[in-house]
């Protein structure tokens, strides 16, 4: 290898990896519809509530029935978005979910309140502030 080459070398490594960094920034993530969870929960004008689950965990499938009827019971009033964890591990650890399910309500782009396991329409109703 010629000394020479040595800056060229440097500076084709510092080009690869910038490039790789912008490729993985630019990757699409997962999705609501067209929208992003976290832009989906930003923009919305009314109360949001996120649940983190999963299809293998039992107290995820005994809630899920809940979840649905809320969320038909609260259109137009509340937005409720659901993230599997095993589709979107990152978004997950982003928001420090640990236990499924994790219930965490948002309201003006804020989080407002946090709840883990098999909750009742009620409480999910108490989260949102309806």
């Amino acid at each position: 290898m010629n000394k020479n080459n040595i800056p060229l070398w440097i500076a084709g490594a510092f080009f690869l990896y910038a490039g790789w960094i912008v490729f993985d920034m630019n990757r699409p993530g997962s999705t609501v519809g067209s929208v992003s969870p976290l832009s989906a929960v930003r923009a919305a004008k009314v109360p949001v509530l996120v649940e983190f689950y999963a299809d293998w965990c039992p107290p995820c499938r005994a809630v899920s029935p809940t979840v649905d009827e809320f969320s038909r019971e609260t259109k137009g009033k509340a937005l409720v978005i659901r993230i599997n964890i095993d589709e979107d591990p990152k978004l997950a650890r982003e928001h420090g979910v640990g236990p499924i399910p994790a219930f965490i309500a948002y309201k003006s782009g804020r989080e407002t309140g946090r709840e883990v396991g098999d909750i009742p329409k009620e409480r999910m109703r108490e989260l949102l502030g309806l």
